[in-house]
């Protein structure tokens, strides 16, 4: 049995019906419940037999465009717009684990912080919030930490503006900085490949 086969093993026996595994890529995601999140996180963590104790990473995704009204685990679409990922890493049995769930509520997304599980996950929820409008609820100090102070919106979203809102720039007459309208007209940035037919074949 293989390191990823035993830890397949381990997390089906210890959390059951609980929770959903896929394999993909020689890679284990194991996708939970939101109201399970903290519970199952801190059995990741506690149980000796997987033995997560550090969390490596914590992201906010939007997946606007790759929802469905037909959703099963590993076929692709998802079930809700905004989700959570954490990345595990077991220093003891050396085995990783990426552990996604889904905000329900797609215009106020809420889920429970992991600061009283993995203390780092701090600052990656506080990024979350900040890029994504994810809030962590019970998190001991949840406000924006890359935007600037009275940034509007969440930059990360699919459907915020690539241009943004509003533009900041230095007044010579005022001797400070201001916030004004964008001046850049909106357009399409998409890059375009063009290749020769052979483009790289012989150097």
């Amino acid at each position: 049995m293989t390191r990823l086969e035993k830890l397949q093993h381990n997390l089906q026996a210890i959390l059951g019906d609980t929770a959903a595994l896929t394999l993909d890529r020689n890679e284990l995601t194991l996708i939970i419940p939101d109201t399970a999140w903290v519970e199952t996180c801190t059995r990741l963590r506690d149980h000796d037999d997987l033995a997560f104790e550090m969390l490596i990473d914590l992201c906010g995704i939007d997946y606007s465009a790759w929802r469905a009204p037909t959703y099963s685990v590993g076929t692709g679409p998802h079930p809700h717009r905004f989700a959570v990922v954490a990345h595990l890493m077991s220093i003891k049995h050396n085995w990783r684990l990426r552990v996604r769930t889904y905000a329900t509520n797609e215009e106020f997304p809420v889920i429970d912080t992991l600061v009283n599980v993995w203390p780092c996950a701090n600052w990656f929820e506080r990024e979350a919030f900040d890029l994504y409008g994810i809030v962590f609820d019970g998190h001991p100090d949840l406000r924006r930490i890359l935007t600037d102070y009275g940034f509007i919106g969440h930059p990360f979203r699919k459907d915020f503006p690539l241009s943004g809102h509003v533009e900041m720039r230095y007044d010579t007459e005022q001797q400070r900085v201001i916030y004004q309208p964008v001046t850049i007209e909106p357009r399409e940035i998409t890059p375009r490949v063009v290749r020769e037919e052979g483009f790289g074949v012989g150097r």
